[in-house]
This record gives structure tokens, sequence and C-alpha cells, in this order.
């Protein structure tokens, strides 16, 4: 993940630990809160990752700075659901059990989960694309029922994607776009924003749905046997917790792939160009503090993501035998060489 909105180590393993701990306590032993304490329930759509509670650590961060603490005048119950949609179900309805005041949900599988079991508890939601589209809400502007929050996916990056994988040399021709359609819902209307780029980049592109690692060897392999292939994957919860796996068929079949979640370029990935998602937890906190003082969700209006990264990993480059432009590697916010 790039460099900027990054915690430090240690802070960085003081918070993840912190995250982790809330998300091992069980139902049971959780007593309703006393007094003027407010409850908080958070779904998140990976578990067991160092990386992602980290970034939801920031939520906890931006929470601090509006004067909620956790222990205080808050408490906040974390359940991580992975990449398992029957885990979504089930710990949406033991959440919503707990009476909390206000629901968090990461990602379309968790606020689709949350909104089935209640109609009433608002609900604030995070790295979502096209709210509208899905049936979220009713418009950006004015959500209207009990569901608002924070989109994690503007249109341009479609082309944005596509762009980066012809800017290399060889620049990729075809393009596999790698996914689970169990826990990436609204990949049918990311792929037509991506269809729309590609008549511009001169780029073909077609689905590559997967359900596990077998799949994705099997759909890389094939990739690897096309001239010019290429490899985009989408931002979404199976992905981003089976990221070591994706990343390691790229490497083994040579394939040049651009990533929509910057924590992949890490590990190996060839370039990822992403929101800033510490910074969208950041800024969620300042609508969960609006709700809890009173305001509805239906008047906060659906917040677009407002800072990018891109992240470049040079030696990736050179063990895939590919040369990025110059053009996009000024662009860079962080290069790893």
């Amino acid at each position: 993940m790039g460099a900027r909105g990054l915690l430090g180590a240690t802070r960085r393993t003081i918070l993840t630990g912190f995250v982790a701990a809330l998300a091992q306590v069980p139902l049971a032993a959780q007593a309703q809160p006393q007094g003027g304490v407010r409850r908080l329930g958070v779904l998140m759509a990976v578990a067991d990752d160092p990386a992602e509670q980290a970034v939801a650590a920031h939520l906890v961060q931006g929470l601090g700075a509006l004067g909620w603490h956790e222990g205080s005048n808050l408490r906040i119950d974390w359940r991580w659901a992975g990449a398992e949609p029957a885990l979504f179900e089930r710990y949406a309805a033991k959440l919503v059990s707990l009476g909390p005041d206000l629901l968090v949900g990461q990602g379309s599988p968790s606020v689709e989960a949350l909104r089935r079991q209640t109609s009433t508890i608002p609900i604030v939601f995070v790295l979502v694309v096209d709210p509208v589209g899905q049936g979220f809400v009713e418009s950006l502007a004015r959500p209207g029922g009990t569901i608002t929050g924070f989109s994690d996916y503007d249109a341009p990056m479609a082309g944005k994607w596509l762009g980066m994988l012809t800017q290399i040399t060889p620049p990729v021709a075809r393009v596999a776009v790698l996914y689970n359609p169990a826990t990436a819902p609204f990949a049918g209307l990311m792929m037509r924003a991506i269809e729309g780029a590609a008549l511009s980049l001169a780029v073909t592109v077609r689905a590559a749905p997967v359900h596990d690692d077998a799949e994705i060897e099997a759909i890389l392999a094939g990739l690897a046997r096309e001239e010019r292939g290429g490899l985009l994957v989408l931002p979404e919860s199976f992905t981003n917790t089976h990221r070591a796996a994706i990343v390691a068929s790229a490497a083994r079949h040579r394939l040049p792939a651009a990533y929509a979640n910057t924590s992949f370029a890490p590990i190996g990935g060839l370039m990822a160009y992403g929101i800033d998602r510490p910074d969208l937890l950041r800024r969620s906190a300042a609508y969960i503090d609006r709700l809890l003082k009173g305001a509805k969700p239906g008047d906060l209006p659906i917040q677009n993501p407002t800072k990018f990264e891109l992240v470049i990993n040079l030696k990736t480059a050179k063990a895939l035998g590919v040369t990025i432009a110059p053009s996009l590697l000024a662009g860079a916010d962080e290069v790893i060489e």
C-alpha cells in the first residue's frame, strides 16, 4: 500500500492488535452499554488480515478526533466476514441482535446482509460501488431511507486501469477482468464501464469470474497462452483475501496485471491504482458522528472518493521483462524498486 496515509510500523501494530482483539470478544460476554455510551456495529469484508485491519483502524482514529472514544462514550462491535458469503448473513444478524445505535458495512455484501436484517437501524457504508445501481439508495444527493455512506469507485477509474496496461512495453491487448461473482455483485456495473473504456484504447476485455485458487490458476494459465494478454483485478473481498495467490500466479505465468487495490503492489503486483482507503474510513467517521447526534441518513448525500493512489512495482516489471512508460512512472505516488 502507498506510503501516504499508512500508519507507522509501531503504531500500526498497536492499532491492528486493538481492532483484532475487539473482533475476538465473544458475543455472550458483550453486555449492553451503560449510561451515555453509544453502540456501533461494524461488519468488515476481510478477515484475519493485518493490512485490512490497519486500514479499519483509521475509522477508530477518525471517531477519536470527533470525541468518540472506545471505553468512554462508545462501544464498537467488530465482525470480519472474509470472502465467505454465509458469514455476512450470520454476522449481520448477530450485530443487529446487539441493539446498536448505528451499523457500518464495508463492501456490498456487508451492506446487503445488514439491510436484510434491519430496516430501522441507520447504516453507513464504506467501499461500495455504485450504491444507486445496486439499489442501496434512491439517489446520490438524497439517499432516502436508512442508508448512506461513501463510494469507492468513480467511472474514470476503469479507463485508468486499462490505460495502465497499455502504457507498458510490450502493451497489453487482451485483458481478463478477475472477480468472484459471489462477493462482487457489482461486477456487471463495473464491466460496462471497463468495456466502454476499452473501445478507445484498442483493448479487448472479458469477464473472468472465479471462486477459488484453482480457478484463479486456470484462468491465468489460459491467459498466458494468449498473445499480449494481461490481467485486471477488481476490488472486492474475495480478490483482496486471495491477493497472494493472484499475485503469485501472475508472476508464475509472467502476466502483467493492474490491480484496483494498492495493497497488491507491495507483495509483487505490477501496478495498482485505487482510492486512498484509510482516508475514506476516516471520512466516514464524520457521518457516524452526525447520525449519533440525530441526523437522518436519508438526508446525508453519498460521498465519492477524493484521494487516489498509484503504486508501481519496478522490481516486478523487471522480472516480467516489461518497461513502464515514463509518463506513468512520473504520476506514481509510490515506486517500489
